[in-house]
């Protein structure tokens, strides 16, 4: 099967929030044990939590890297091409991998399913979780996987890994996870395995009490980051000075539960510092364009929105500010506009190509703007964005894939 052919199937299979999508990891079970089990015997680190995990597991893999070791990374969503998902060394696989590992999972579920031991195909990321894992276990060390959404019922649940991780928790999915910091927190503590220790970065009361019990109760080594002395984009942790070569005080954070982390697994120091410095992650506060700036923040959610407004409290308060933003229909569009909106000059509303954008003039419905303007389409919002004053920010963001959309048209 063709790249474009394995990639349109996946995308016809929906993914877990899916309406009626089966949420458990009974396919998964199924699915992995039919493949030979290939999440067994990884060396992994688990990491958990709504905001930040995959800035965290790209400084962790990162850093293991910078150490020697052939290190798998797994991360989602994408942001131009599903091979963003699985990466050996921080280099996505090829289309010509990706095709042959999604071969190689399909026809073995089509085998299952005229047994009638699946009752339908494994979802979208069901998939290439199993797919992940099959090329970890033939080409990584030690590999980093990114929960893709809550923790104890998400398909990369079933491995057993050495270390868990989570960061930061607030509220998102609250249709799957709960509407409470806690029952969210729960979701994610499901993550934890019995004597496995956990890296926790700094929480909320009512998250971290969750997450301390669930540690207690299955005999955890807990691991809690603390605070650190900041001087802009460094820190010093135990000693020792680290720089981040990510953007935004939030980074600071994901960059202390990162050192534990590798601290932990026994990476060497230099490692760590070199790690962090050179850590690369798109979408995050990632200046794509000059004069005027435009700069890329996957801002989708209350928690990613106050790091973002608190970014362009920081360092964008001598320059006019603009923001292009688009939003999916099952998002908390009025708390995060609420925090970006009153920041912005001028607020161009679109829709990125997506089934479950929301209208754009349904984004000013909910939350009006003095100086708005909708935009069809992402294309027409980068002409409208291009005629900003060369001093201006303009920041794309509110959803995942309105930056991938604007990165694949940004970047070349």
């Amino acid at each position: 099967m063709s790249y474009p052919d394995s990639v349109r199937y996946l995308y016809s299979l929906g993914n877990e929030i899916k309406a009626g999508a089966k949420f458990d990891l009974e396919r998964m079970r199924i699915l992995l044990a039919a493949l030979g089990n290939p999440e067994r015997g990884l060396r992994c680190v688990h990491v958990a939590g709504t905001n930040g995990k995959g800035s965290t597991s790209a400084m962790i893999a990162n850093s293991l890297q910078h150490a020697g070791f052939q290190t798998g990374l797994y991360t989602s969503p994408h942001l131009i091409e599903p091979t963003e998902r699985i990466q050996i060394n921080g280099t996505p696989i090829t289309h010509e991998e990706f095709a042959s590992l999604f071969e190689t999972v399909h026809w073995k579920v089509e085998e299952l399913l005229k047994a009638e031991t699946l009752d339908a195909h494994p979802s979208y990321f069901e998939t290439v979780t199993a797919m992940a894992f099959l090329l970890f276990r033939e080409r990584a060390r030690i590999t980093v996987i990114e929960v893709g959404l809550g923790g104890r019922l998400d398909a990369t649940n079933v491995v057993t890994p050495e270390l868990c991780v989570i960061t930061p928790i607030s509220y998102d999915h609250e249709a799957l996870l709960g509407n409470t910091l806690q029952s969210i927190a729960a979701e994610k503590a499901g993550i934890l395995k019995p004597g496995v220790p956990v890296v926790i970065s700094k929480q909320p009361p009512q998250a971290e009490e969750v997450i301390l019990e669930r540690a207690r109760e299955l005999h955890c080594a807990v691991i809690q980051a603390p605070e650190v002395t900041l001087e802009d984009s460094s820190f010093l942790l135990e000693n020792e000075r680290y720089t981040c070569g990510l953007a935004g005080r939030h980074q600071i954070d994901n960059a202390v539960t990162a050192v534990l982390t590798c601290k932990q697994l026994g990476v060497p120091n230099e490692a760590i510092q070199a790690g962090l410095a050179t850590v690369r992650w798109p979408g995050r506060l990632e200046l794509v364009s000059r004069a005027p700036d435009f700069v890329l923040d996957g801002a989708h959610n209350p928690a990613g929105a106050a790091a973002l407004a608190a970014y362009i409290r920081q360092y964008c308060q001598k320059r006019p500010v603009w923001l292009v933003y688009g939003a999916m229909r099952d998002k908390a569009i009025e708390e995060v506009t609420g925090q970006l909106f009153p920041l912005a000059e001028r607020v161009i509303a679109t829709a990125p190509k997506y089934s479950r954008a929301l209208r754009p003039e349904a984004i000013f419905e909910i939350m009006p703007h003095p100086n708005a303007a909708i935009a069809a389409d992402l294309e027409q919002a980068i002409r409208m964005a291009r005629a900003a004053p060369p001093e201006t920010v303009v920041f794309f963001t509110g959803s995942l894939f309105l930056v991938g959309e604007a990165r694949g048209l940004l970047v070349k």
